[in-house]
């Protein structure tokens, strides 16, 4: 009875568990000659359909989370974001953003808002420098 109740709860707290990104490239910790593409990875493949990511140069006098904010309002089509492509469809753990070419020296910002496969939002950021 007790081992039952175990796996029970155990496969209860998968269940409930959020997506969460487990990769990005590139990496806030070392500048990178102007990238092609922005990596993530999530810990479970996400719909795409109601995911948005954003790329866009970050401004020194905001906050990250204020800079995020702001990116997953534009439109995919904001001239001030720096990722290109349509939009996406279909299921993926792993997504590629391509960028415009020669992006300018300075930090930038990945924002993203996915829906977790038990329906809970689920958004996030990350920075990086161009060199």
């Amino acid at each position: 009875m007790t081992r039952t109740l175990a796996l029970l709860l155990a496969a209860l707290g998968t269940a409930s568990a959020h997506t969460e990104v487990t990769v990005v490239s590139p990496t806030p910790t070392l500048p990178v000659s102007a990238p092609k593409a922005v990596l993530l990875q999530f810990s479970e493949p996400v719909n795409l359909r109601f995911a948005s990511f954003r790329v866009l140069p970050m401004p020194s006098a905001k906050t990250p989370a204020e800079v995020a904010k702001m990116a997953l309002a534009l439109k995919p089509d904001s001239p001030q974001l720096v990722n290109t492509g349509g939009l996406l469809s279909g299921m993926a753990a792993k997504l590629s953003l391509p960028l415009k070419p020669n992006l300018k020296a300075g930090p930038y910002l990945i924002a993203w808002a996915v829906l977790s496969e038990d329906g809970h939002p689920v958004t996030g950021q990350s920075l990086f420098r161009v060199r």
